[in-house]
């Protein structure tokens, strides 16, 4: 049973739990390989300062999922999740006809958690994703555990696609 008194804890994937470097080649090119990319999401190693971090957060949090990516990997995400041992929580992710940056359909989730919970904080690695939620007033830890391709941050905030 959820006890919705808890805060929540907002953890994003790629970049903060997973490390998703290993398929950055796939948007080095033109055109960007999408579905390769995500389906190369299941062998993603885990960063183990966001997994502990997100372990830790679980005691006294209530551990929400936040990503970018579409909603046909929900099957691989769940499975990935799980194989990490970390903590059950539910799970959103874009619409896979939404190409909205990152920073937007994040933000709008936000703010939807927020009506009826404390969130304690967002864990996420995109710089914009964090100024925006800053800017609305939640608080940020951000994931700087590793760095951001340039490809990446074009998928997030100019392609919309994670």
């Amino acid at each position: 049973m959820i006890d919705r008194t808890r805060p929540l804890a907002v953890f994003d994937l790629d970049g903060t739990l997973a490390d998703s470097s290993h398929r950055q080649r796939f948007l080095d090119g033109k055109p960007r390989d999408w579905d390769a990319f995500f389906a190369a999401a299941p062998a993603d190693p885990p960063l183990s300062e966001g997994v502990t971090l997100c372990r830790e957060s679980a005691q006294e949090c209530e551990v929400v999922y936040l990503t970018g990516r579409p909603e046909r990997c929900r099957d691989d995400t769940l499975a990935w999740l799980a194989a990490q041992g970390l903590p059950d929580g539910t799970v959103h992710m874009r619409r896979n006809d939404d190409r909205r940056p990152a920073r937007l359909t994040k933000l709008e989730i936000l703010r939807k958690l927020a009506r009826g919970r404390e969130i304690r904080m967002l864990v996420d690695d995109d710089e914009l994703v964090c100024d925006a939620a800053e800017r609305a007033g939640f608080r940020v830890v951000r994931a700087r555990w590793t760095g951001a391709s340039e490809a990446m941050k074009n998928a997030q905030e100019r392609e919309g696609r994670t």
